[in-house]
C-alpha cells in the first residue's frame, strides 16, 4: 500500500483519540475482562500470587502502539504510581501490541505532513501543542520531526524481549518511545530498533530483523489474546482482571492497585 492510499483509507476515529484526549473514563476501574485468562492463569490470580519479598505481585497487561504517544504518557503515569506504591507492592509490567493503522506503509511518512493531512492544519496545531505541555510536564520535550509508518517491526521485537525478561521488555519500549517521540527516529527503521535493543541488552535482535516474517505469528498470536476486545490504547489490564483505558494519572493507577489487591485478598 502506497502513501496516498494508506492516507484515503486511515480510520478517522484511533489516532485522534490518542492524539487529542488524555483521558478516557478518569478514575473508573472496571472489572470486566475482553480477554479471559486460561484457567491456570485465572487460578493462580484468584489465590492473589505473593512474591518472593512477602508484597503482593500487581501483574499489569499492556496493550499499546509504539506510534501512540498516550502510550508513552500513560507508561510515564504507571511508573510513577508503581514508585508510589513499591513498599505494598511488587509489579510485574508487560507489554502487547496493538496497530492503530495496521496498514501503515513500511517506508514512512513525515509525521508532521500525515497529521497535517489527516486533521488539519488547526487541529494539528491544538494537538502538538498539547503534547508538548504534557511531555515537558513529564520531564521530555515533544519532537514532532521525521517519519511514522507500520509499526510490525517494532512489536516483533518487543514480543521478543518478552523472552528474555520483562523488565528487559520494558526498558525496550522506553528506548522505542524515546527515539520516537523525543528523538524524531523512525520506528520503522531496522537500525534504529537494533540500536535500542543492543543498549537495553536484547539478544537475537538482528537475526529477527533480517527476516521480515519471523515473530509475526507470535505478534498476532499476542494481538488476538490481549488486544483484539479494545478498541483503542493505552489498555491496561491489572491481574488479569481490573481495566483502565488512556493516559490515566498515577493516582488512578493506585487506586486500581488497591482494588485488585483488596479483591485478591478476599
Amino acid at each position: 500500500m502506497n502513501t496516498n492510499q494508506f492516507l484515503s483509507n486511515l480510520p478517522k476515529n484511533r489516532w485522534k483519540v490518542s492524539l487529542l484526549f488524555p483521558w478516557t473514563s478518569p478514575g473508573v476501574v472496571s472489572s470486566r475482562n475482553p480477554h479471559p485468562l486460561p484457567r491456570q492463569a485465572r487460578t493462580q490470580l484468584a489465590g492473589f500470587m505473593a512474591s518472593n519479598t512477602g508484597k503482593k505481585l500487581i501483574q499489569i497487561d499492556v496493550s499499546s502502539d509504539t506510534v501512540c504517544p498516550w502510550c508513552f504518557v500513560g507508561k510515564k503515569n504507571l511508573e510513577k504510581a508503581m514508585e508510589q506504591s513499591k513498599d505494598k507492592f511488587d509489579f510485574e509490567v508487560r507489554w502487547h501490541p496493538f496497530f492503530l493503522n495496521p496498514n501503515a506503509p513500511k517506508e514512512g511518512i513525515k509525521k508532521s505532513d500525515f497529521y497535517r493531512m489527516k486533521f488539519g492544519p488547526t487541529q494539528f496545531e491544538h494537538a502538538t501543542a498539547r503534547m508538548t505541555e504534557i511531555f515537558r510536564g513529564l520531564g521530555m520535550e515533544y519532537d514532532m520531526s521525521g517519519l511514522t509508518g507500520s509499526t510490525m517491526d517494532s512489536h516483533r521485537l518487543i514480543t521478543l524481549s518478552a523472552h528474555q525478561g520483562y523488565d528487559k521488555q520494558n526498558a525496550l519500549v522506553e528506548e522505542l518511545f524515546q527515539s520516537y517521540f523525543c528523538q524524531g527516529k523512525f520506528i520503522g527503521d531496522r537500525q534504529v530498533l537494533l540500536d535500542a535493543a543492543r543498549k537495553v541488552g536484547i539478544e537475537g535482535a538482528e537475526e529477527l530483523l533480517k527476516d521480515s516474517n519471523k515473530g509475526v505469528d507470535e505478534v498476532k498470536e499476542e494481538l488476538n489474546k490481549y488486544s483484539s476486545g479494545i478498541s483503542g490504547v493505552p489498555h491496561f489490564v491489572i491481574n488479569g482482571k481490573y481495566q483502565l483505558s488512556g493516559g490515566q494519572p498515577p493516582n488512578i493507577f493506585i487506586r486500581a492497585f488497591e482494588v485488585a489487591a483488596k479483591d485478591g485478598a478476599q
